[in-house]
């Protein structure tokens, strides 16, 4: 299984970009999917999650500017990123809860290899 993220790039404030990060592979089913990011010098957080029912839910810093979507269809994971920041510069994983087969009791955790989103003032 993995996931491959893109959309990232050089964005001005304000802007309005979209990522995307999709799972392939041997993939039964598809748990929660979330969003995480790590700015420079610091540790990764936790921007928003998705799970199997589309429930979701936001970190504070980017409650009411960040929207996550999922299309089961195409085990797909977006992120809508609206009004962006300067602090909002940081590399955006996305990371997902995967039952591989009907065999796996459990799901395993799989993250992709993260875009760099850069926002210049």
């Amino acid at each position: 299984v993995q996931l491959q993220a893109s959309g990232g790039g050089l964005v001005q404030a304000g802007g309005f970009p979209r990522l995307s990060c999709a799972a392939s592979g041997s993939i039964f089913s598809i748990d929660a999917m979330r969003w995480y990011r790590q700015a420079p010098g610091k540790q990764r957080e936790l921007v928003a999650v998705i799970t199997s029912g589309g429930s979701t839910n936001y970190a504070d810093s980017v409650k009411g500017r960040f929207t996550i979507s999922r299309d089961n269809a195409k085990n797909t994971v977006y992120l809508q990123m609206n009004s962006l920041k300067p602090e909002d510069t940081a590399v955006y994983y996305c990371n997902a809860w995967i039952k591989p087969t009907p065999a796996h009791s459990s799901a395993y955790d799989y993250w992709g290899q993260g875009t760099l989103v850069t926002v210049s003032s």
